[in-house]
């Protein structure tokens, strides 16, 4: 018997109604067609989510449906907030399986190697494409777990040679409660890991905008299960980093954490850790891991449209225009945008590049958790060769 012909690989969808029945019924008859075999999706935290996931589930029924909550989302429009976008993927292009961590603190390196074991298998029964060379991971988290970096070294360890990136669910910057979904729930204090199979060309990638400055601070006091940091250079942290930027304490805010980051250097390269929030004893609770005795380097922001255009240019020069590109970018970038004015601009070029996907906590790649980075995967219209 011939395959069918695949007239839309992927199909893309937003709905901004506000009740979740009628958002989810709009997703579906966008994303509606027999071959339809996955769904992926992001959503505001301001749905109602117990009535949303009930709706999801009796309109896609026997459809794989995965997601997480956003900070934004990043839409077949460009930005939006308040609402909900989807990508649903061709079964004869894409194999695709995902499984939940429920106890991230006690994700072992063995539990990480059953559970690719068994997106491996599934994935490899679909006969799709060869496993090797043509899959990748992406990894929704609760983006307020603090258990990001545990859970994705591990999970890297086990997967081998298969790249990973994503994000840390969102809840529109309220900081309480984010959640992942997976077979018909939301969750928290989870997370998810997804694994595609595809004969067509992709590439993972991760990028930011911003460069380093020469002032550096040592982080002398901290508590790493939290990500609170106590004191920098052996003085109150919250003041000391007020000294760096030029502000007083009580005026530094979520605008000044986007365009006045700290950064540390791995190698040649630098890696975001992003303030949360300043806490009322002075101390600074960060996005990101920290420790006793890192530097944290200043950075600046250059142009971030720039930084981004170029890394597409090069890509698409390898692999095409994508058919669609998943992507994970930071909140703290889009607040940037909206500071400098430059979000439609940002929408415009996102739009115009296939890009779905939201406003992130934080983001992943390669086994690290990072913050203030654009991470995705481009997927061209092309095979694969071999």
């Amino acid at each position: 018997m011939n395959a069918p012909i695949i007239r839309e690989p992927v199909r893309t969808a937003v709905s901004d109604l506000k009740d979740p029945a009628a958002a989810a019924a709009e997703l579906f008859q966008q994303l509606s067609h027999p071959e339809v075999g996955f769904v992926l999706f992001f959503c505001s935290a301001e749905y109602d989510l117990e009535l949303l996931s009930e709706a999801l589930e009796s309109h896609f029924g026997d459809v794989s449906v995965a997601g997480c909550t956003t900070a934004g989302e990043v839409t077949p429009e460009g930005y939006d907030r308040g609402s909900i976008t989807a990508i649903g993927f061709d079964r004869n292009l894409f194999a695709i399986d995902v499984e939940l961590v429920e106890s991230l603190e006690r994700f072992s390196l063995a539990n990480a190697q059953e559970l690719v074991s068994r997106l491996v298998s599934s994935c490899r029964e679909a006969k799709v494409a060869p496993i090797k060379g043509h899959s990748f991971a992406l990894t929704l988290l609760d983006g307020l777990s603090s258990q990001e970096e545990m859970v994705l070294m591990t999970l890297n360890s086990a997967l081998g040679s298969i790249p990973l990136f994503g994000g840390s669910a969102g809840d529109d910057i309220h900081l309480t409660n984010t959640h992942v979904y997976y077979q018909g729930r939301f969750h928290t204090q989870a997370a998810i890991v997804i694994l595609v199979s595809t004969p067509l060309d992709f590439e993972v990638f991760t990028t930011h905008h911003l460069r380093p400055l020469a002032d550096k601070m040592v982080v002398t006091a901290s508590d790493p299960s939290t990500r609170t940091v106590f004191e920098l250079n052996a003085s109150p942290a919250a003041e000391e980093y007020a000294a760096l930027v030029g502000k007083r304490v009580e005026d530094l805010d979520v605008s000044t954490f986007a365009l006045r980051p700290l950064a540390v250097r791995i190698g040649q390269d630098y890696y975001v850790r992003s303030i949360q929030r300043v806490n009322p004893d002075g101390s600074l609770t960060f996005y990101c891991a920290v420790e006793n005795g890192i530097v944290l380097t200043a950075m600046k922001p250059d142009s971030l449209l720039e930084d981004l255009s170029g890394h597409f240019d090069r890509i698409e020069a390898e692999i095409g225009q994508p058919l669609i590109t998943i992507g994970c970018d930071c909140f703290l970038r889009r607040m940037e945008l909206e500071l400098n004015g430059e979000e439609q601009s940002m929408s415009r070029f996102l739009q115009a590049h296939r890009v779905i996907g939201f406003n992130t906590y934080g983001e992943q790649y390669d086994g690290m958790h990072i913050n203030q980075t654009f991470t995705g995967v481009v997927i061209g219209q092309r095979n694969r060769n071999g």
